[in-house]
């Protein structure tokens, strides 16, 4: 088969397996850095990745979980960036407080709470609870995507859920 057949095969290959998980994909980065900004970045990221990779995307496997492994990549990634770079702060004369944005309706609707106690945990916590009470990742599938033993999983997933826990009990939810 010539390139130019390789690469449609890819394209529809990206289209019909990868491309329908851009939601889950999106709500996932969402819940971990807690910003849709950032969240999109990674996403964005991910995707191409995804892309320039899928002849590594075996068939007939979970083709979220995959993302999510790439996903979870793209993310360490940038915090290590984020953290090689020098941090710099502009000094005024006021302190202004930062802008609060309004709740949005699905914020409003009782999930304000819980997202607030999710965006407090420490990052392996969070990410942790996110890929298994949110995106619904089996333990392995968790396990492949972060990188460590499957009771390493099981053991952020159970302090994680204790912490939100106490978060929430201490809010008065």
């Amino acid at each position: 088969m010539d390139r130019r057949g390789s690469a449609i095969s890819r394209e529809e290959r990206f289209e019909t397996e990868l491309l329908p998980q851009l939601r889950p994909l999106f709500g996932a980065a969402y819940r971990m850095t807690g910003n849709a900004h950032d969240a999109e970045d990674l996403v964005q990221e991910t995707m191409l990745r995804a892309y320039r990779a899928i002849d590594r995307f075996e068939p007939g496997t979970s083709a979220r979980a995959w993302l999510l492994t790439i996903l979870q990549r793209v993310r360490t990634d940038a915090f290590r960036r984020r953290l090689r770079r020098p941090r710099t702060v502009e000094l005024t004369e006021e302190s202004p407080q930062p802008a609060v944005a309004p709740a949005q309706n699905a914020l409003a609707s009782g999930y304000e709470d819980l997202e607030r106690a999710i965006a407090t945990l420490p990052e392996v916590f969070r990410t942790a609870v996110v890929l298994r009470d949110v995106q619904e990742l089996s333990y392995a599938e968790i396990a492949d995507a972060l990188g460590v033993p499957v009771g390493t999983v099981m053991s952020r997933i159970h302090r994680g859920r204790a912490l939100l826990r106490e978060a929430l009990t201490r809010s008065g939810k």
